[in-house]
């Protein structure tokens, strides 16, 4: 899977240049680009139909690599704080804090909460920092309908911009990603979170 560009929406303070921050870049690109379909191709395919295929399977790979590199998804974090935000992977760090990365399923108004409730945990001092995942709108096409992306989300970006002269230290991103192809000649992404074994 590749990633198109990651837009920086707050850069403040001194924690953009930890190696905490280093560590949580490299193992999100990690974990991003080592997701493959048709497992054994060497890249991130498609089937090749409007809409055809499922978003949860995707994330769940993404979830589990993360989880093997020392992050904690909602089910496994164990600090209260953190678990009621139902985040879905925080990895902690040095200070104790957390950083929070989430991984767009649901339509625009889920973005838009997920993101917010980053913004709001930076804010609190609970959160170091977080990072949206979103497809471009051309992957947007042959996924789940109205599955949030990248292009819809964009213009709001100027809100949390704003958040910038509140928040002074930490870093809020977004990613866009997108897929390597698209092939008639395999099987669709199965909607739902049962294609886990399939990926």
């Amino acid at each position: 899977m590749k990633i198109m560009r990651t837009t920086t929406l707050v850069r403040n303070g001194s924690f953009p240049h930890t190696s905490d921050f280093l560590q949580v870049e490299t193992d999100i690109r990690l974990a991003i680009s080592n997701i493959e379909y048709p497992l054994g191709s060497g890249g991130f395919y498609l089937f090749d139909k409007k809409q055809g295929n499922g978003v949860k399977p995707i994330k769940n790979l993404f979830i589990d690599k993360l989880n093997h590199l020392g992050w904690q998804d909602e089910k496994l974090v164990n600090d209260p704080k953190i678990k009621a935000r139902r985040i879905d992977s925080s990895k902690r760090l040095t200070d104790d804090k957390y950083f929070a990365v989430e991984w767009e399923t649901g339509n625009i108004s889920s973005s838009h909460r997920a993101m917010n409730r980053i913004a709001l945990g930076m804010m609190e001092g609970l959160l170091a920092g977080g990072i949206l995942v979103l497809p471009s709108r051309s992957m947007y096409y042959y996924l789940t309908d109205r599955i949030g992306n990248y292009q819809e989300l964009e213009q709001y970006f100027p809100i949390w911009e704003s958040l910038g002269d509140k928040i002074n230290n930490g870093v809020l991103q977004v990613i866009e990603i997108e897929h390597d192809g698209v092939s008639c000649n395999i099987p669709p992404i199965p909607k739902g979170t049962d294609g886990r074994a399939l990926i």
